[in-house]
């Protein structure tokens, strides 16, 4: 029979679909899970696979190339969607498509597929860097080919062919998490008017029910890459680890947004992202401090674009390549420390320094050793004026005065 290898999380889509594409499609599935951080177990999500009835179930731990090859350049491009959004669940897909392609290949399947719906971001996602990486491979989305129509009906699907899901009539919310964040939506999260209830959020506690007394971290960074959590030197992983855990407690992190999908609809988000939200807030504050006006204006400018690449699921493209080369150069001097204070969802800069710091005391001080020429300002503030100055007399003459 032919082969086809499904990108499988274990929830309701993707347990649903093992089914359907054996049945319908009347393909052998091959599942891959991809171990992200989402602190499950995956082992047993490959088992249930099998239960399901796919052919053979694939585990990749790619949490360390998840950082190193899709945080970190994302975090030095200062990186962020519309209002705020980190990108957790955008950043995930080009790596499991990779692993998708790798696994298609070396078991000659001549198809993947993935369980996202027909009007969301991730099959655009998913579809593009198949089509960057792959070709020749075909894709199938089940979503947008079966019958069903809503999540109760996949419900109902599950229970008719004994399909185990967690997921309830009652808790419909459909969840994407990984080591950067975690995306929930559908359930009452779809009205953009209602509040979202505190039990679809699992990252974060309440700004009302967090600790009464402030928590102070300090943030190393090299190369606008942190590095360090309160002088202790920790791979990426742990570091975001702790900072998840840490900024969670004191309910950092939560985003409720209305975004413009790819597709072309507006969509209620609603996101737990708390060692993201520390991290870009700490690399900021360093490079404020030691990058030039010049580059930060470039590096402002251009991050967005490299935001709206990702979300868009253009990670496998020329232009988000030079991006991070001219990132990487930019972040040479984003080199040290940044002290924040984390209170009842609030990520405060307190203080930062750099080797690299532009900010010269004698310059910026009005005190005593203030060592900046008061009397040169006189003919830059006429020169850099004399624009304004020579527009005004222009507007003056045109009104007949």
């Amino acid at each position: 029979m032919p082969k086809v290898v499904l990108a499988y999380s274990g929830g309701l889509d993707t347990s649903v679909a093992v089914r359907w594409l054996k049945e319908e499609r009347n393909l052998d599935v091959l599942t891959f899970s991809a171990n992200l951080g989402q602190q499950i177990d995956l082992e047993a999500v490959a088992e249930k696979s099998l239960e399901t009835g796919a052919k053979s179930a694939h585990v990749g731990d790619l949490r360390e190339r998840f950082v190193d090859d899709y945080i970190w350049p994302t975090v030095r491009a200062g990186a962020l969607y519309g209002e705020g959004y980190p990108l957790a669940t955008a950043l995930g897909r080009p790596l499991i498509v990779e692993e998708l392609v790798s696994l298609a290949e070396e078991n000659g399947a001549a198809f993947v597929a993935h369980g996202c719906t027909g009007k969301g971001n991730d099959q655009v996602r998913f579809e593009t860097a198949v089509a960057g990486l792959a070709p020749h491979l075909k894709v199938i989305a089940p979503l947008r080919e079966w019958h069903m129509k809503t999540r109760d009906d996949e419900i109902d699907y599950a229970r008719r062919y004994n399909i185990p899901i967690e997921v309830t009539k009652e808790k419909p919310y459909s969840y994407d998490r990984n080591l950067w964040g975690l995306s929930v939506e559908c359930g009452e999260l779809e009205d953009p008017w209602n509040r979202p209830p505190e039990d679809a959020y699992e990252m974060t506690a309440s700004p009302e029910s967090a600790p009464d007394q402030a928590e102070t971290i300090v943030l190393g960074f090299e190369e606008g890459i942190p590095v360090t959590l309160d002088g202790e030197r920790l791979g990426g992983v742990e570091l975001i680890e702790k900072l998840n855990e840490t900024g969670g407690r004191h309910g950092v992190g939560r985003l409720d947004c209305v975004e413009d999908r790819v597709v072309g609809i507006k969509s209620r988000e609603v996101y737990e992202a708390p060692g993201a939200t520390i991290v870009h807030a700490g690399r900021s504050a360093i490079a404020n401090l030691a990058c030039s006006k010049e580059v930060l204006r470039v590096s402002e400018n251009l991050s967005a674009l490299y935001g709206q690449l990702i979300y868009e699921g253009l990670w496998f493209s020329d232009i988000r390549r030079a991006l991070d080369e001219f990132y990487r150069k930019a972040n040479e001097v984003v080199t040290g420390e940044v002290r924040m204070r984390l209170y009842k969802g609030s990520v405060v800069v307190e203080g930062r320094r750099s080797p690299e710091s532009l900010y010269d005391l004698k310059l910026a001080s009005y005190g005593e050793e203030d060592a900046f020429d008061h009397e040169a300002s006189t003919g830059f503030v006429k020169i850099w004026s004399l624009p304004r100055m020579v527009e005004a007399i222009r507007a003056r003459r045109s009104e007949g005065n």
